[in-house]
């Protein structure tokens, strides 16, 4: 064993914290008899070379300072105490455990059965206690210098109103991206290529929406299919960017690699914002691994059974759930959190399944602490805050019903776009609310349309062009017989399921795929577009890919013409909403004359040019609606106060499988058309009939404009 030198130290900052000198260790455990540290030569050893025992505790704070040890040290812990599952408590020295504030992980679990802290598969199942050592199957947790030259990083701090956000995850993109160096590939690295920035700015993105970046754990049943958990929506280092997404050793050069990564977007102007899932942890139910928490204080980092405590309440599917009743608890994902804006310059986060996190007992509930506690916050109350605002317990749809700051994935936005393209009846009422930034969702509580995270698809789920060329799933690939992933996509295949060479039915596919686009880009709200979608790609009908690491995710970047085509299209939309702010409106409309202008700021229309009435409204078969967009009423100012005044637009989009001649309303001057999809070349020059009929073919949209005037301000 390997003598380190020994002090006291401090119960704050949690972690293990290098001042220069020396590492600061600290852990939490309210319920723990003993707590040892583990400390290896590499993140391969399999014996610690020394074992510490901290000696110190202030409150339920576990600390020593060890001033010997320098970066990148490989430790773990081993926590002492009561094994009794139906107490809460699940104990058991045997096991090593990684440290919940790890700055950063090294390698990656190796599967065996040392690591439940019960005989695996024995007949008292987990009240049974397993004596393996399970430290030669776990990873490391490293000891990390915290410098890093920033060279004057500032967020680009882009408004909500102008964000275009671009989910992707790191590897996808860049795995076969022939413009990224093959050792940068897949990696931190490869997505701040110059390949890579080139196209996101090229594309008019301003964010990127990462899939989850935390170390992650591949499930042991994974394993057993030859598969992987490659989204990674399996967390198990909170503060630890993923080390399979870096090009070194993992002892700690990925978290600077990350932050080089962030740097470089930022430089572009581009804006970072994280996936992250602090609903679950990676260890399961009852029956799962103890990897950290819940050999450090299961019943302080879990919510059990009242019933029984041997169990865990679940509202996510994922098995667990964090205590978030619990004020360490609590501090530890605000911890996590600042830790990922201050130290990582991160923008934003979107927090998968957070109904989750405002559940007190059962009910989901918005004055809960984390909201409080956000809310409040310096530092996260003013980056980006997205919920998807759903989970899978009792009351967990909760659209429309977060608080202020928050901005929300619009589930009703996807599902209504969705059924109004694919032609299904429905009424146009809830299309017009989507359409205009969803203000009965948001309005009430003094959220602006921004609040609105708009979506046509995501991740998990069909990709756009799947969403038109399949009416069912097919993830046979993931090794569940097809049971896994959605069975209610709203998707349509337009006549054949999957590919086929129909000219007729390609051509509509490729309309609906434009249609869904325009209706994105041209919707109020924040558009969100899953990367990918603007290249055509396709997951072969499989509508969970989560635990695929292969082609089925990876973008190809051969594009054909087709694919070269709808990349130009989808640049045209984005640019489009960039240079018209009727497009990106940071107020809801009044549907009515506002102050200093004759008329309606939003104007919904019938086929024959003639305003909706009530009767219209209430009517449930339409798949035809038109709306006029006065650009010289937004009642919006720049900021210097003046009055913003954009071009007028007219929308127009028919579901319809049949042509319709729809009239446009009035003006002294031409309208001029902006966009069919319907057209070959879309954004083509156009024109109306006498009395200003025009032709608008069936399953299509297009767009008309009046410029506004030459002396007003854009």
């Amino acid at each position: 064993m390997v003598k380190y030198r020994i002090w006291p130290g401090k119960s704050y900052p949690l972690g293990a914290t290098w001042d220069g000198q020396g590492t600061n260790f600290a852990v939490f455990s309210e319920h723990a008899e003993k707590i040892e540290l583990l400390l290896y030569p590499s993140e391969s050893a399999e014996e610690p070379e020394a074992v510490i025992s901290l000696e110190h505790r202030n409150g339920y704070i576990w600390h020593v300072y060890l001033p010997d040890v320098i970066p990148p040290k490989c430790y773990l812990y081993r926590a002492h105490g009561p094994y009794e599952p139906s107490a809460g408590h699940r104990f058991n020295p045997a096991k090593a455990l990684l440290d919940p504030y790890a700055k950063a992980i090294a390698g990656r679990i190796q599967w065996n059965e040392a690591l439940f802290a019960y005989p695996l598969g024995g007949p008292e199942e987990d009240f049974a206690l397993d004596s393996r050592d399970s430290g030669p199957f776990l990873p490391k947790c490293v000891v990390t210098n915290p410098f890093f030259d920033w060279e004057g990083d500032r967020p680009p701090k882009t408004p909500w109103s102008q964000s275009v956000i671009y989910e992707v995850h790191v590897k996808d993109a860049t795995i076969r991206h022939p413009g990224v160096d093959a050792d940068q590939r897949g990696t931190y690295a490869g997505l701040a290529s110059s390949a890579m920035i080139d196209y996101f700015t090229g594309l008019g993105i301003t964010a990127v929406e990462l899939l989850p970046v935390h170390h992650h754990v591949d499930e042991w049943m994974l394993r057993d299919k030859g598969l992987v958990n490659h989204w990674g929506y399996n967390t198990i280092g909170f503060f630890a960017p993923d080390s399979r997404y870096g090009t070194g050793s993992g002892r700690g050069e990925q978290v600077n690699e990350f932050r080089w990564m962030v740097k470089q977007l930022h430089k572009a102007g581009i804006e970072v914002i994280l996936d992250v899932v602090y609903n679950h942890t990676a260890e399961g139910n009852h029956m799962g691994p103890t990897l950290s928490f819940r050999g450090l204080d299961n019943l302080s980092y879990y919510q059990l059974s009242p019933k029984d405590k041997r169990f865990y309440m679940d509202f996510t599917g994922c098995s667990n759930g964090l205590n978030m009743a619990h004020p360490q608890v609590t501090q530890f994902i605000m911890d996590s959190l600042r830790y990922w804006v201050l130290e990582m310059h991160i923008d934003g986060f979107r927090f998968d399944l957070a109904a989750a996190l405002a559940r007190e007992l059962m009910e989901v509930n918005y004055l809960s602490a984390f909201f409080d506690i956000i809310h409040q916050d310096p530092v996260l109350s003013q980056v980006k805050l997205i919920a998807e605002p759903w989970d899978l317990g009792s009351g967990g749809y909760q659209v429309g019903k977060f608080p202020p700051l928050w901005a929300e994935w619009n589930g009703k936005y996807r599902d209504t776009v969705r059924t109004f393209w694919k032609g299904d009846e429905s009424g146009v009422a809830e299309v017009a609310y989507r359409l205009s930034g969803s203000s009965d969702l948001y309005q009430e509580t003094g959220r602006k349309p921004y609040a609105s995270v708009n979506f046509i698809t995501a991740h998990d789920g069909f990709t756009l062009r799947d969403l038109v060329s399949y009416d069912h799933k097919h993830n046979e690939a993931n090794q569940e017989e097809n049971r896994d992933g959605s069975d209610h996509d709203m998707s349509w295949n337009c006549g054949v399921e999957g590919p086929t060479e129909d000219p007729d039915i390609k051509r509509l596919r490729v309309r609906q795929i434009r249609n869904f686009l325009a209706t994105l880009m041209l919707s109020q709200g924040v558009p969100m577009l899953l990367g990918g979608d603007e290249l055509g790609r396709t997951k072969q009908g499989n509508n969970n890919t989560y635990c695929q690491d292969n082609e089925l995710n990876w973008f190809g970047w051969n594009l054909d013409d087709e694919a070269q085509e709808l990349l130009a299209y989808t640049r045209r939309l984005i640019e489009l909403k960039a240079g018209h702010p009727v497009f990106r409106r940071r107020r809801f409309f009044q549907g009515r004359p506002v102050h200093g202008s004759e008329i309606k700021d939003i104007t919904w229309l019938r086929p024959d040019g003639e305003e909706m009435s009530e009767e219209d409204w209430e009517a449930g078969f339409h798949r035809t609606i038109g709306v006029r967009l006065a650009g010289e009423a937004l009642g919006e100012v720049d900021d210097l106060g003046q009055p913003i005044v954009d071009d007028t637009f007219v929308l127009l989009l028919n579901a319809w499988w049949e042509d319709i001649d729809f009239r446009l309303p009035p003006s002294e001057e031409p309208w001029g058309r902006v966009l069919d999809t319907f057209e070959s070349d879309p954004f083509a020059d156009g024109s109306t009939r006498g009395e200003g009929i025009y032709l608008l073919r069936g399953r299509s949209l297009a767009l008309f404009s009046i410029p506004r005037p030459a002396d007003t301000l854009l």
